[in-house]
């Protein structure tokens, strides 16, 4: 199997395509190989693309107006990244993208996208799933966030999302929880 069939089978999951289908699709896709600290979106940039990480790790975040960091979303092997606000709507960024772990992607147009789910209705589907269980995911961290004590929402992270901890700095959990590092610390030296 030649490795973008293999790309195709690992973001398109028990799909099966025929060889012209593979073509189309292979067609709309952009290999990029990033190192850490390479930054693929700058808040202010337009949004033209989202990314699948074939392998790495990566982050978006938001910068407040007094300069403070706030990680809105890590992403790892087999998860998709942009900033979907500007990405649908076809603005600006207000998120930034960092590589926080030298990473291998695939980059998509919303064009190209927008052409795959006219071609292949079932891709639609499997996308529109994809994104209602990212909606009920964002909804449930907002809830946490608004609702629970820090320390449980720590918890919840490291039960939710074992793989990502040690790839990332302790600043940008803190951030993601909203939280200052030290509370951080007081939190892990508790457990």
């Amino acid at each position: 199997m030649h490795n973008d069939d293999l790309i195709l089978t690992q973001i398109y999951k028990n799909m099966v395509f025929t060889t012209d289908e593979t073509t189309f699709i292979n067609s709309k896709f952009e290999n990029i190989v990033l190192k850490k600290g390479d930054v693929v979106l700058n808040a202010g940039e337009m949004v033209t693309h989202q990314y699948y990480i074939v392998d790495g790790c990566l982050r978006t975040y938001f910068i407040d107006l007094s300069g403070k960091e706030h990680t809105v979303q890590f992403a790892i092997k087999d998860w998709w990244i942009s900033d979907y606000t500007a990405f649908f709507a076809q603005k600006n960024a207000i998120l930034t993208i960092e590589c926080i772990q030298n990473a291998n992607l695939y980059k998509i147009s919303k064009n190209s996208m927008d052409e795959i789910y006219s071609a292949f209705p079932k891709i639609e589907t499997y996308f529109r799933k994809k994104m209602e269980k990212s909606f009920a995911s964002f909804q449930h961290r907002i809830l946490s966030n608004l609702a629970k004590p820090a320390k449980e929402r720590y918890l919840d992270f490291i039960t939710t999302y074992p793989h990502i901890e040690p790839l990332v700095k302790n600043y940008h959990i803190a951030s993601y929880l909203g939280i200052t590092t030290e509370s951080l610390s007081r939190i892990r030296k508790e457990l």
